[in-house]
């Protein structure tokens, strides 16, 4: 009988578990390891089987792990980011230093490229991708560091504070001049511009009116499900969009969007810049943490 040197189940097992614990869905796993839900299920089975525990609880819509699950995903995570980790480091040596930070849309055109092109200047060594992950998360293994708004609920990463933004409704120069010094229930008439997200940690017109103060109904307004896009409605003065104060600086620095004073409240959450261990990053990615860090700190931070 053959024996396994480090008493491992066989490794295609291993994958398929830590594939539907991350998707929570056989399904899903599926689509991602090119293979039928069946033979996900199978697999699932079969490693079950070989260390004596259920490790999900199969329900009508989906699974959710057990005790057991939990622990075992926790270390296969853990280990697949490292041996992912190691590989990435070795190709590198071959391709030269290569970074890639993650971010959504809005993050990136309105802060983090200006400043990944600062870093460039100053290290043209080292080559920085980025990547639109709009749900917030660091869920690709390619994806070395990622601007977040609000805390990771994954203990894993490591999440270093950058910033709190205010959020204060911004309008074209003209209807800031109309607008400017108005009560929030006049304020609360005009064309809002809505951003409908799948993240529930934005804060929304509702939210904000309701920390200033103000419970009555608001404007249905128009409605984007880009931010690039509410603030380009507002900038033609076909509506106001909230502002977070900080990534729309360049705007505000230039006129192209102006704020209606008096009104504004800090935002709920702080931004994170969220990745694995110092350890396991590589030399590039070390860098441009290391980059970003000193120039938020090196800057005159008004909004704190």
């Amino acid at each position: 009988m053959s024996r396994r040197y480090y008493h491992l189940p066989p490794l295609t097992t291993l994958a398929a578990f830590e594939t539907s614990a991350r998707h929570l869905s056989f399904k899903n796993a599926a689509q991602e390891l090119s293979v039928t839900p069946g033979a996900v299920s199978h697999q699932i089975k079969a490693l079950e089987g070989e260390l004596g525990v259920q490790l999900f609880r199969r329900k009508h819509r989906g699974v959710e792990l057990t005790e057991e699950g939990e622990s075992l995903f926790d270390s296969l995570a853990s280990s697949f980011a490292k041996i992912s980790q190691c590989l990435k480091s070795l190709q590198e040596r071959g391709s030269g230093n290569r970074v890639t930070i993650g971010s959504t849309s809005a993050v990136a055109s309105l802060w983090l490229s200006p400043s990944v092109v600062r870093f460039w200047r100053n290290y043209p060594d080292v080559d920085v991708n980025q990547s639109i992950q709009d749900e917030q998360s660091l869920n690709a293994p390619e994806i070395d560091l990622y601007i977040r708004y609000g805390r990771s609920s994954d203990t894993r990463l490591m999440q270093t504070e950058l910033f709190r933004d205010h959020l204060i409704p911004v309008g074209s120069p003209g209807m800031a001049a109309r607008l400017n010094g108005c009560a929030l229930a006049d304020l609360a008439r005009e064309r809002l511009i809505h951003l409908e997200s799948s993240n529930k940690n934005w804060t929304t017109w509702h939210d904000w009116f309701l920390r200033m103060g103000h419970d009555a109904p608001v404007s249905s307004g128009v409605r984007v499900n880009n931010y690039a896009v509410a603030l380009q409605v507002a900038q033609e003065g076909a509506g106001l969009a909230l502002g977070w104060q900080r990534l729309i600086r360049p705007l505000l620095a230039t006129g192209q969007l102006v704020p209606i004073i008096p009104h504004a409240i800090s935002a709920p959450n702080r931004f994170y810049l969220v990745g694995r261990p110092d350890e396991e990053l590589s030399e590039a990615a070390l860098r441009l943490k290391s980059w970003i860090i000193q120039e938020l700190g090196a800057q005159t931070d008004e909004l704190n």
